[in-house]
């Protein structure tokens, strides 16, 4: 479309020289836009395939993210679902949320999600404490039918990747979910022959890092979602005080 009008434009101005300089600008737009879903786009010219009015960006990409997560198991977990719809209805009101459980569900049935392109898309247009956020998220969409599955987990994994989280952070979440051996120290990132110095200052790090204040900008839904790790940060570390009987 932009090569056209370039074209168009350039002509006016310059006749033939400038429309072939308009219309190679415009090939090049045209070309940059970055395509998150293979095989189809978000493109006005096909209807079928539009968002409804009034949905952002932000919010298609986490309805993309959440759907990757949902069918890692090779099947669509009606639990799963519900929990991604109340989470909206929390975030943007129940009309708003139906009205993007339209497009989730063309999603979910019709597309084959470009990962690696969707997350490029997000760690440039937010913060990476967002993107702890986010991550946290699909964490609780996969455990929402009882447990996270290893494949759910696998593929959390691949989407942390390509989101530039660190691995030590990922691991932290990580274990906020599987009840596993020395869960305490891997939410805080450190092993369990940490010094009792170590261990404050690794807790100090955490709750700066997970502080609900990093994700004002998100809205009171994310910003619950900061709380919840948070609390879980103060509780690993108020259990090793007890394990350690430290002041």
């Amino acid at each position: 479309m932009a090569k056209w009008i370039l074209a168009a434009l350039g002509y006016a101005i310059f006749r033939f020289p400038g429309a072939l300089i308009g219309f190679l600008l415009g090939s090049f737009i045209d070309n940059a836009k970055v395509e998150i879903f293979k095989g189809g786009n978000w493109s006005r010219g096909s209807s079928s395939s539009a968002p409804p009015v009034g949905i952002g960006d932000f919010e298609l990409n986490l309805l993309s993210l959440s759907s990757i997560v949902i069918k890692a198991d090779g099947q669509v977990n009606q639990t799963e679902l519900d929990y991604v719809r109340q989470y909206f209805v929390q975030a943007y009101g129940k009309e708003r949320a139906n009205a993007t459980f339209k497009t989730f569900n063309n999603l979910i049935k019709n597309r084959e999600i470009n990962t690696a392109r969707l997350c490029m898309m997000i760690v440039q247009r937010t913060r990476y404490e967002a993107r702890l956020q986010i991550l946290h998220f699909l964490f609780n969409i996969a455990k929402a039918d009882g447990a996270v599955s290893s494949n759910e987990a696998e593929v959390i994994q691949s989407i942390a990747g390509y989101l530039r989280i660190h691995s030590s952070d990922f691991m932290s979440i990580r274990a906020m979910f599987f009840r596993e051996a020395d869960n305490a120290y891997k939410i805080l990132n450190i092993s369990k022959t940490a010094t009792d110095a170590e261990v404050k200052k690794a807790f100090r790090d955490m709750a700066k890092k997970y502080h609900p204040d990093k994700v004002q900008h998100l809205g009171e839904v994310h910003i619950k979602g900061a709380e919840e790790k948070f609390r879980e940060v103060q509780n690993a570390y108020e259990q090793i005080q007890k394990e350690r009987g430290m002041v």
